[in-house]
């Protein structure tokens, strides 16, 4: 039987996970690494400890199966992360990820001498500094000794291809999208963009189709790593479209839904659109990884992130008892949420925002507290407030004609049925629990399948993904008063600094 790897390269960690032609998950490997951090706005991977645990998670998934039995793998990539490499193949400098900041003062002076709608009606994306484009400008300006020595500019998903073998590498158009150099219109590096930074189409890798043979793994590192002699590789693109088609959210109205560290809305649409809307509310318009449909990416850096905080600080209690029975301390949390909804109101920026408003100074706010609020009603107004974000972004959609119907959750915070009912009500919305537990990665083996068999991406999508069930909303219209309040939370607080 031919199996085909999906492997997803996140900030936090890496995974390979291996499907077999019915798209059963028969193996799975992992590995964590360290975000650097030498000053409060950086945030960086070493590149090389990255790409040495890529190796390690794809050889030890596919050690277990028959030899040469793995044909093909796709990558599933973070988005905007970069590296410099040198003539000799040597990366400059660490890679820069998404919560890296540093090049927030970048942003004004470039993009007004561009112009902010003219950049938004090329790459779809508005200013951020976790972009690519910035971040580029950051390292002309501030290491023009590094800047000078560049041969390459890599992202992880053709950097890797590069790794195992791949002297031209490509990456897939959904990632290319993400780092703010590319017309998502055309599918091709913009060259006026290019031009103002300083930097050559020859340094960048190929943008190609989702799902394109981007060429082979040399023979002797795919036998080191267990795989066909043959073994393939096909463009896949950023993590949230990647997982999408990992869940099935092929078709307009549907939504992947992803539910962890940070939460992520991914819906499909069928044609590119450039709204006023959109563009205001941050909401992007870029490739999704199945052909000929787009996404957008709306989404809350403040998501699991707030429980766990929440665990830290009030929990001790529940990590003492989770290491006593060997259980999860979340789900004994979860599973003390009071079954009414909280009287509270959270504006649940404990990180910078992130869509509608790209705030990277707001801070959270807890209102209405006073003697009688019991630590688990804090508990779920944090939950209800991270809720009512994603609501608001729908919304949003909504509004600019993209109404999403359906949403199909991944991601931890898909393991409780408790948190995933607080969400439907709060959001007022069905949302369809997946017999998937690695989406992003099954989205790159759906793509790497679909090479090899000839087969359409569409028709393996829907034979691989299982809905288990559906929950549905309760409590409508008490969340539907209360979202209106919250609509007018940030308005109210974002000039308020303590």
């Amino acid at each position: 039987m031919n199996h085909y790897l999906g492997i997803d390269i996140g900030t936090s960690g890496c995974k390979a996970v291996i499907f077999d032609e019915d798209g059963k998950q028969v193996s799975k490997a992992y590995r964590e690494y360290d975000i650097i951090s030498k000053n409060p706005e950086w945030a960086e991977l070493d590149t090389d400890e990255v790409i040495g645990k890529c190796f390690e998670v794809i050889a030890e998934a596919a050690l277990p199966l028959p030899k040469g039995s793995v044909k093909g793998l796709g990558i599933s990539s973070q988005g905007e992360a970069f590296t410099l490499i040198d003539n000799e193949g040597k990366a400059l400098c660490n890679a820069l990820v998404s919560s890296d900041i540093r090049a927030n003062d970048m942003i004004g002076p470039w993009t007004e001498k561009f112009g902010e709608v003219k950049l938004y009606n090329i790459t779809g994306h508005t200013p951020h500094p976790m972009f690519s484009l910035y971040k580029l400008l950051w390292i002309k300006e501030n290491t023009p000794e590094i800047w000078a020595r560049t041969s390459r500019i890599l992202c992880f998903e053709d950097l890797l291809q590069y790794r195992l073998g791949i002297n031209n590498p490509s990456m897939g158009w959904p990632l290319a999208g993400r780092t703010m150099l590319f017309d998502v219109v055309n599918h091709k590096w913009n060259s006026e963009i290019l031009a103002d930074i300083g930097i050559t189409t020859s340094q960048l890798s190929a943008p190609l189709q989702s799902g394109t043979i981007a060429g082979y793994v040399n023979k002797e590192i795919a036998q080191t790593l267990h795989l066909s002699e043959d073994a393939f590789i096909v463009t896949g693109g950023h993590d949230q479209p990647c997982s999408a088609l990992g869940a099935g959210a092929l078709e307009s109205g549907i939504a992947v839904y992803s539910s962890g560290t940070v939460e992520c809305i991914t819906p499909a649409f069928d044609q590119p659109v450039f709204t006023e809307q959109l563009r205001n509310s941050n909401l992007c318009t870029y490739d999704h990884t199945a052909p000929g449909m787009y996404a957008t990416v709306a989404f809350s850096l403040t998501g699991g992130n707030i429980l766990k905080w929440f665990r830290d600080e009030f929990g001790a209690n529940e990590v003492e008892e989770a290491k006593r029975t060997n259980c999860d301390p979340y789900e004994l949390l979860i599973n003390q949420l009071p079954e009414d909804p909280s009287r509270l109101l959270v504006l649940p920026y404990f990180t910078p925002s992130g869509t509608p408003y790209f705030d990277v100074s707001v801070k959270g706010a807890i209102l209405g507290l006073d003697m009688s609020v019991s630590r688990e009603e804090i508990m779920k107004a944090l939950l209800e407030g991270v809720a009512f974000e994603i609501k608001l972004n729908l919304d949003i959609l909504k509004q600019s004609g993209y109404e999403v119907k359906e949403l199909r959750v991944i991601g931890g915070g898909a393991r409780s049925l408790r948190h995933i009912q607080l969400k439907a009500d709060v959001i007022g919305m069905p949302i369809t629990v997946l017999d998937v537990t690695e989406a992003g990665c099954m989205g790159v083996a759906i793509l790497a399948k679909a090479a090899h068999s000839g087969e359409s991406i569409s028709r393996i999508a829907k034979a691989w993904v299982k809905p288990i069930s559906q929950v549905k909303p309760q409590k409508q219209e008490f969340y539907d008063n209360k979202f209106r309040l919250y609509r007018n939370l940030y308005p109210l607080i974002r000039n308020f600094q303590v």
